[in-house]
């Protein structure tokens, strides 16, 4: 009986599997809110009752695509700010963290880029939530640096959300960059790195 159901669990994680992923193919060219769940069960050969048996709805989907693509993310951001080495070295390391993310999950960070702003708000909702998780992790590790021990706690957030818009900036630029080639992906790179250079030479004299 325990090897029936563990079967049958099996299939329903396969089944929803492959729902997200039909939908991340789909939303290449359309947003989550003109995208029908009949489109993403035809693509998968399922029927649309079997929809329900995963996702409420196709924002609930949004949502699992959320989650998906940036909760695995956060363990990598921790090991970057974790890592030794002076700025430039942390800069170099960040950018290339992005570049690498973009380059194996395409769809994911398109997916996120344009539905951040998109017109279904539990999506927007759910990326809000995950982007200050982020900033929430950076402001921890900028509470321990030498240049910002005297901030105050709110001024610590507010870069720590400079620093995550700009990763959000930088991965829509990597994914603009990507399908025009090497030089183009260089050229994005160089100006995320001096970019947050600059970040870097302000927040030493914020209090100056």
């Amino acid at each position: 009986m325990s090897h029936t159901v563990g079967v049958r669990e099996a299939q329903k994680q396969k089944t929803r599997k492959a729902l997200m992923d039909a939908a991340l193919v789909l939303l290449e060219d359309q947003s989550l809110s003109s995208l029908g769940l009949r489109e993403v069960t035809r693509a998968v050969g399922v029927a649309p009752t079997a929809f329900y048996r995963h996702f409420r709805d196709t924002a609930d989907l949004g949502v699992a695509l959320v989650d998906e693509a940036l909760g695995g993310l956060h363990a990598v951001i921790r090991a970057t700010l974790a890592a030794t080495g002076d700025s430039a070295e942390r800069i170099d390391s960040t950018v290339g963290l992005i570049a690498r993310h973009v380059h194996a999950y395409p769809a994911h960070v398109r997916f996120i880029t344009r539905e951040r702003h998109g017109g279904v708000e539990r999506v927007r909702t759910a990326i809000g939530r995950q982007l200050s998780l982020f900033a929430d992790e950076v402001a921890a590790w900028l509470a321990t640096q030498p240049d910002c021990a005297a901030w105050c706690e709110d001024d610590r957030r507010m870069l720590a959300h400079v620093y995550v818009d700009h990763m959000v900036m930088t991965a829509s630029a990597f994914l603009e960059a990507e399908p025009y080639g090497a030089e183009r992906v260089g050229a994005a790179a160089s100006l995320a790195r001096r970019q947050l250079r600059l970040v870097s030479l302000g927040r030493r004299h914020w209090l100056d």
